[in-house]
């Protein structure tokens, strides 16, 4: 099962091939899809290859081959490739019942520290496409973990966590917090009178404890993602 994205990238180059017999470049890919960065691009096209809808054409420049269509399309386009031109022949055509709809777009971001804080968070720098039924409702995010402080929950440096955007959260939620209107963290929220402690999940991590108006929920954890490069 294809993600919308991967979906559309697949029938993108499967319609540059078609019609030009070259298939489009990376930044080509980038502004037909939308994306932020070539590093999406490169996610997808690899996301494909793994699932073998296309490969890559060793010692030629933007040589990609297209080996199948989804299981969608099968009864209505004929896929014929040579080795000498690698051009893709067929139909192209868009229908909205194609594909199955099995992931959802959200915007990344940036980085978000789980140790000490950085800079807030406040422009995007790429789209994941997360699980339908990671998504419970409202405005999401997600973010990448730069750091090691909440690894006894399981959230290790470098994953992408799913934020479902909110200003207020329960005791013992893991959270997105602003620190003085300037730092983003994650942290589990603690509430304490009139105190908000933010908890570290890892013992060389100190509790920091603010008071009133010092921190602003930004959004509640609601999924993490975990890429093996």
């Amino acid at each position: 099962m294809l993600t919308r994205k991967q979906q559309e990238l697949l029938l993108f180059i499967h319609k540059r091939l078609s019609e030009d017999g070259v298939s489009p470049s990376f930044d080509e890919m980038k502004e037909a899809l939308g994306l932020a960065s070539k590093s999406g691009v490169h996610r997808l096209v690899s996301a494909l290859e793994e699932r073998g809808f296309i490969r890559r054409l060793a010692h030629r420049a933007r040589a990609l081959e297209v080996l199948k269509l989804p299981s969608g399309m099968a009864t209505e386009t004929t896929i014929q490739s040579s080795s000498s031109d690698n051009v893709v022949s067929a139909p192209f055509g868009r229908r909205e019942d194609m594909v199955e709809e099995s992931g959802i777009d959200v915007p990344v971001l940036g980085r978000i520290a789980a140790g000490v804080p950085i800079e807030a968070i406040q422009h995007e720098t790429d789209r994941l496409s997360v699980p339908a039924n990671m998504i419970s409702g409202g405005e999401h995010f997600a973010l990448e973990v730069n750091g090691d402080s909440m690894i006894e929950k399981g959230i290790l440096d470098g994953d992408l966590v799913v934020i479902q955007r909110t200003e207020t959260a329960s005791t013992g939620e893991i959270v997105v917090a602003l620190v003085h209107d300037e730092e983003a963290t994650l942290k589990t929220l603690r509430k304490k009178g009139g105190s908000i402690a933010l908890e570290a999940a890892n013992p060389a991590y100190e509790t920091r404890i603010f008071g009133p108006g010092e921190v602003k929920v930004q959004g509640r954890l609601v999924g993490l993602i975990r890429r093996y490069h």
